[in-house]
Order: C-alpha cells, then sequence, then structure tokens
C-alpha cells in the first residue's frame, strides 16, 4: 500500500510569523479594496431584482439591445455574454423600478420579454430561464445567510469546549473567523458574485475548515497525554501535524479534484461555488496549521491549565532549560 508522508518530522508551528504577515496582507488589501469600490457584489436573490437568460437565433449588437432595454424604461440592466455568441444574461437591479412595480419583480421580466420581441420580432428571442425575487426576500435571503454563519460558529465553539477544552474551542473559532475573512476578500479581490449557491461555499468551508482543525486537536489531545519531559505545546502540535498529514494530503488532493472539475466542466451557475470551494480547500490547510495551531500556543500562554501535570510539566521544563536546582524546590511545593 503506498503511503506518502509518512513518519514526517517537519517544523510547521515555527514559521506562523511569515504564515500571519502572509494572510494579514491578503485581509489587508481585501479591506482596502472594500474601502475604494464598496461591498461585495450581491446576486439577485440577496438584492431583489430580474435576472434573465436569453438566447437569440443571431448574434446581436450589445449596443442596440442595450437602447432596447432603455427605451423600454428599463435603466441601469447589465448585460453579459453567457456561453455562446448568441446567449446573454440581463439583470435589471435598479430598486426603484422593484419596489415600483405593483406585479413586483416578475412584472420587469415581462415587459424584458416584451421589449425583445418588439425590436427583434417574435419567436427570434428565446427566454431560457427567468430568476424573479423582491426586495423583502433578498433582505430576508441574506439575513438569513448571515445568521447561518454565526449558527454554524456557535455550535463550533460548544462541541469543541465540550468534547476537548474551552481553549481548543476559543482557537477553532477564531480560526473559522479567520476563514471567512480571507474568503470575503477572496470573492471581492476576484470580483465573484455572492449568490445562495456562493454561501452555501462558505458554510461548506466552515466545515470542512473545522473538521480539518478538530483532526489535528484530536491528536494534539492524544499526544499531551503522552508528552514528553521537556516537550513544548509548539512541538507537540508539529507532532500531531505530522501524523496527521498523510489523512490531510490524501482528503484535500480528492477535494480540490472534485471541485477543478466542477469549475472545468460545470455551468456558470455552479462555477462560483466551485471557485470559492477550491479556494476553501487551501485556506482551510492553512488555517488548521498555521492559525489554529498558533492561536492555541497564545490561548494556553495567557490561560494556563492548573491542573498537576501540567504544574509538573511545566516545572520539569524549566529546570531541563535552566539546570538550576531551585526550580525544584517550586516542584515539590507545586505537588504538595
Amino acid at each position: 500500500m503506498l503511503r506518502i508522508f509518512h513518519n514526517t518530522k517537519y517544523e510547521f508551528v515555527k514559521h506562523w510569523r511569515m504564515a500571519a504577515i502572509l494572510t494579514a496582507a491578503f485581509i489587508g488589501v481585501g479591506l482596502v479594496t472594500f474601502g475604494v469600490t464598496g461591498g461585495v457584489k450581491y446576486s439577485i436573490e440577496f438584492t431583489g431584482g430580474t435576472l434573465m437568460q436569453v438566447q437569440f437565433n443571431q448574434a446581436p449588437d450589445v449596443a442596440v439591445l442595450r437602447s432596447t432595454l432603455d427605451e423600454a424604461g428599463i435603466t441601469g440592466s447589465e448585460i453579459q455574454q453567457y456561453g455562446a455568441a448568441t446567449e446573454y444574461t440581463i439583470r435589471a437591479r435598479d430598486e426603484k423600478q422593484v419596489e415600483e412595480q405593483a406585479a413586483g419583480a416578475e412584472g420587469i421580466s415581462k415587459s424584458i420579454a416584451a421589449a425583445l420581441d418588439k425590436k427583434f420580432g417574435e419567436g427570434n428571442v428565446q427566454i431560457v430561464r427567468t430568476e424573479a425575487v423582491g426586495p423583502k426576500v433578498g433582505s430576508e435571503l441574506r439575513s438569513g445567510a448571515l445568521t447561518a454563519m454565526l449558527i454554524a460558529s456557535l455550535f463550533t465553539l460548544i462541541y469543541l469546549a465540550i468534547r476537548f477544552d474551552w481553549r481548543f474551542g476559543a482557537a477553532a473559532v477564531l480560526s473559522t473567523a479567520h476563514d471567512i475573512f480571507v474568503t470575503l476578500a477572496f470573492i471581492k479581490l476576484f470580483n465573484i458574485e455572492v449568490s445562495l449557491t456562493v454561501v452555501a461555499a462558505i458554510l461548506t468551508l466552515l466545515g470542512y475548515s473545522a473538521n480539518d482543525t478538530i483532526i489535528i486537536f484530536d491528536r494534539v489531545r492524544e499526544d499531551l497525554k503522552k508528552r514528553l519531559k521537556g516537550e513544548s505545546l509548539a512541538q507537540v502540535l508539529d507532532r500531531a501535524i505530522n501524523e496527521t498529514l498523510p489523512r490531510s494530503v490524501m482528503t484535500h488532493a480528492t477535494t480540490l479534484a472534485s471541485t477543478l472539475a466542477l469549475l472545468v466542466i460545470a455551468s456558470d451557475v455552479i462555477r462560483p461555488f466551485a471557485l470559492v470551494m477550491a479556494f476553501g480547500v487551501f485556506v482551510a490547510t492553512f488555517s488548521s496549521i498555521y492559525v489554529a495551531g498558533p492561536l492555541l500556543i497564545w490561548i494556553e500562554s495567557k490561560y494556563p491549565r492548573t491542573t498537576p501535570d501540567a504544574t509538573s510539566r511545566a516545572v520539569n521544563s524549566a529546570n531541563d532549560s535552566s539546570g538550576d536546582s531551585r526550580p525544584r524546590k517550586a516542584e515539590r511545593l507545586a505537588t504538595r
């Protein structure tokens, strides 16, 4: 049986400073972009409006198509080629138009269809699909998506606090928050439209990253029980990461292969999901090693455990590093 990355002894944790600089720079660029150009680009589901995919018998002139919609009173629409030269998507997301319509967002689709039939002739334009969402529904979907992400993070914290220790739970949740910020920066920098499928990708990414962190933390918990004399928590983390490395590589490789396949053969509706997930594979790997681990070390340093075993290990580590006999007296006092 082929075994890859078996019995490795890589020192991952010592590079946490460089990793922190890289991820902070990436998030910083994303925040600057948010400040300069505004928020992310939301899809019809969140903003309200109409999305239509139309197919012409002959490739139309985009300028003529836009002027046709403007004459019909549908201003500010977005027109994009969709695959072939005869297929286009039309997005009408003017909030005033959506709110003023008595028939709601669906009224725009009827107006667009009528204007296209009048200009290009009936039978020359086919409506492939139509998505119409009212502004109230879009606002509810947006708040619901945010609530779902918060609930997912909360349950992750509760689960880890019960199964492991609150320090592990806090490190995992902070690592998850890092994943959200990095993913939002990626979505903004690559101008990915945030739809329900992208929200599903973000939620999947959070679960995927949390699972990867749990696998490593579970091994850390086991290794802490057989912790060698004078071994630091960073060394225990390195050992745990190396022991789970074969499993992580195989899992991430198969997941990445699936998402890359979707990027190549899937439609434009699914492609944003695959793109976010492909990026998420790297984010999950990065955060479980270079974010969750160093955060756990920092939390342990601020709120050390007070169990007898932990006290004894801390004193033994001090004895080995200083070579002084005086800490042994502190050990005897601590164990009384």
